[in-house]
């Protein structure tokens, strides 16, 4: 297992990596339409998550002016519950704030504690101001500080997200670690010169042969040992 030293401060990706996000989508579309069965679950979800993305690529490319994800979780509620019928509008309002309800995965609370003894840690999400607060504490965890894309109106893998995780470290990017369960985040990462971990979770993004992530772990036990072994 690798070993990894030199680390000032350690940055995390929220979404997908610290919390499940699709498990947490689908248990809000159960309760907003009880009577569906796991392949409506799957289609709702499916929906939800492909506009979701485009629309941050859109953003991405210039196409759309910014909006957070309050706004695109919005647009996304409201597209599966015109597929799936729902007229109710305090079912629809509450089915946009799913993303402030998702569930940690199961060493992500017990590994944060235990990085943040011994390094400043911070997260680093594109989830909107006041998404990521409440989402930090439906799901518990805990921040030396958490950092939203929004503030620089961008969605990773932008560069100006990664600058803004360098500015609020306030150290060199190759002190700087990075940490997440896809890929493409560590790339962009990477482009700005930062150290990069990467860590497997189901609904991740693997990295390819050809990425030279500083480690790559089955989970946050494995990445918590690697840098806290001497």
């Amino acid at each position: 297992m690798a070993v990894i030293r030199d680390v000032e401060v350690v940055v995390f990706d929220v979404l997908g990596t610290l919390v499940d996000e699709p498990s947490g989508l689908r248990a809000a579309i159960r309760e907003a339409v009880p009577a569906s069965d796991e392949a409506q679950v799957d289609e709702l979800l499916a929906l939800w998550q492909r506009y979701g993305e485009r629309q941050q690529q859109r953003i991405g490319q210039g196409d759309r002016v910014y909006a957070n994800t309050a706004v695109i979780d919005a647009e996304a509620a409201q597209l599966v519950a015109a597929r799936a019928e729902i007229t109710d509008p305090p079912t629809v309002c509450r089915l946009a704030t799913a993303g402030q309800r998702l569930p940690p995965w199961g060493d992500s609370l017990v590994g944060l504690e235990q990085l943040s003894r011994r390094y400043p840690v911070l997260g680093l999400s594109n989830a909107a101001h006041t998404a990521l607060l409440r989402l930090n504490t439906h799901a518990g965890l805990r921040w030396h500080q958490a950092l939203s894309a929004e503030a620089v109106q961008a969605y990773k893998p932008a560069p100006e997200v990664y600058q803004l995780a360098l500015d609020t470290a306030g150290c060199a990017p190759d002190r700087v670690l990075m940490v997440a369960a896809h890929a493409w985040d560590l790339r962009g990462a990477q482009a700005k010169g930062l150290r990069t971990a990467y860590v497997h979770r189901p609904v991740g993004d693997p990295p390819t042969s050809r990425d030279t992530f500083d480690g790559r772990f089955d989970g946050l036990g494995e990445l918590v040992r690697a840098m806290t072994r001497r």
